[in-house]
């Protein structure tokens, strides 16, 4: 990640990303704590027309409460509300929909997941990847 992440953020912000720019996002914002800035490029999922990153990082912390970031998504800069998604019942279903939602292979290549015996994860399998693999929704909306 450490030599694809500086070539993703460069990538999105020219038209040179093509497709890209509408699967993936920049996100920018401060950390909670330290005040560093973080530049992170990631996948961007929208789900009933809400904006959402699926990740697995312990940046997420950093939107528990609420935090506002530039989002720059299909060539555009947006300042956003980002707010981590604490129920864990809830990030599970919004992993398992967006997966059913992508098939197999493509839901592996956005999640930056790997999926057992080349299928879709039940609910209750995501529920327990999100406990085991910590892993973590943010939703996004307007600023």
């Amino acid at each position: 990640m450490r030599a694809v992440n500086p070539l993703m953020r460069y990538l999105l912000r020219t038209p040179l990303a093509g497709g890209l720019r509408k699967q993936f996002m920049v996100l920018t914002f401060k950390g909670r704590k330290t005040g560093r800035e973080f530049v992170i490029p990631v996948s961007a999922h929208h789900i009933d027309g809400d904006l959402y990153a699926l990740i697995e990082g312990t940046w997420k912390f950093n939107f528990r409460g609420g935090a506002v970031a530039s989002v720059l998504v299909d060539g555009r800069t947006t300042m956003m509300r980002g707010e981590l998604v604490e129920d864990p019942v809830l990030t599970a279903a919004l992993f398992h929909r967006c997966a059913a939602a992508y098939g197999v292979k493509r839901a592996q290549r956005m999640m930056g997941l790997r999926f057992r015996d080349n299928r879709v994860p039940s609910l209750a399998e995501f529920a327990e990847a999100i406990e085991a693999h910590k892993l973590a929704a943010i939703k996004f909306t307007g600023a």
